[in-house]
């Protein structure tokens, strides 16, 4: 199998009598603006979780937060370094995509722990990024995520996430931290 690069291609081109292939690849290189849009993506996914929680229940938050781990996480690629913020050992950790979604909304008997932090009534969600670091198919942000509840009660977490381009150019989570403030003397 040979390759041959032009115009922003790569063709695969074999040869002895076999059929030639083509195939496009994207341009792998994260940009910062892909990876404030992803993470203003996020925010707002979560907003609608907790929206949709209260419009429409538990069963339509869990759909709807299932659809968001699929387009934005990396579980498809293998497991994802998701620390969560409110989480305690042994289950700190969700490497998984049913840890990840019991995180968002709870109510799975594998992780009784979990009470559901997407239906915490959250109405706003502001990034505040202290550095990207971009780096060819990859970016790492750290920085703090602003949460507002119903009651313009705001919480805000260290967060640190790990963006990489999946296969067809996607942005991806792969590395998801989150730890509250620390509040000591």
């Amino acid at each position: 199998m040979k390759f041959a690069r032009f115009a922003g291609m790569v063709v695969l081109a074999s040869f002895g009598g076999l059929a030639a292939a083509k195939g496009v690849v994207v341009n792998q290189a994260v940009a910062e603006n892909e990876v404030l849009a992803a993470q203003q993506q996020w925010c707002k996914a979560l907003v609608d979780i907790s929206a949709t929680y209260d419009r429409e229940g538990h069963d339509a938050a869990k759909a709807l937060a299932g659809k968001v781990i699929d387009s934005a996480y990396g579980y498809q690629m293998g497991a994802v370094l998701f620390k969560p913020t409110l989480t305690t050992n042994p289950q700190t950790f969700r490497t998984t995509r049913a840890g990840a979604l019991s995180y968002f909304v709870g109510k799975d008997p594998a992780f009784p722990k979990d009470t559901g932090f997407a239906l915490k009534g959250w109405k706003k969600c502001d990034v505040d990024n202290e550095a990207i670091f971009l780096e060819g198919d990859s970016a790492t942000t750290m920085g703090k995520v602003h949460f507002t509840d119903k009651d313009e009660k705001v919480t805000s977490v260290d967060k640190t996430w790990q963006f990489v381009k999946d296969q067809s150019g996607n942005l991806r989570i792969v590395v998801h931290h989150s730890s509250l403030e620390f509040a000591g003397k």
